[in-house]
């Protein structure tokens, strides 16, 4: 695209992964003349002055939203915790001894995996420890 040019969206989500890789998009496209308009908010150009508006608001509650999330996610961790739970990947048991052994015999990664019936990624998280 070059100066002078409209890019039409039909959704904002289009334009990046959040509401700020979306903001600093249309900044970037803005710096380079070319305008950005979105049908979802009534074809708005959303590098004019009511546009900027627009994305500042939308852009105010796409964080508010993404911080609450982030308190909800720590208030049921901290309440798992409170309560006894473990979290994080459950204990692997004899998986370890079992890699080893197999090893031993000289059998690959790829088989010993094969053999266990697991990931190769767990095979090789135990395949250098002694």
């Amino acid at each position: 695209m070059e100066s002078g040019d409209v890019l039409l969206v039909t959704k904002l989500d289009r334009l990046g992964r959040n509401a700020m890789d979306v903001r600093s998009t249309i900044e970037l496209l803005a710096v380079r003349g070319i305008r950005v308009r979105c049908l979802a908010l009534g074809d708005v150009d959303l590098t004019s002055a009511a546009g900027k508006m627009t994305m500042q608001v939308l852009v105010a509650v796409a964080e508010f939203e993404r911080d609450l999330l982030i308190e909800r996610t720590q208030a049921g961790l901290q309440r798992a915790k409170a309560e006894g739970r473990k979290l994080g990947r459950p204990v692997a048991t004899g998986t370890r001894e079992k890699v080893q052994r197999l090893k031993a015999e000289r059998l690959s990664q790829s088989k010993v995996a094969e053999r266990l019936g697991v990931h190769i990624a767990t095979v090789k998280r135990h395949w250098a420890e002694v």
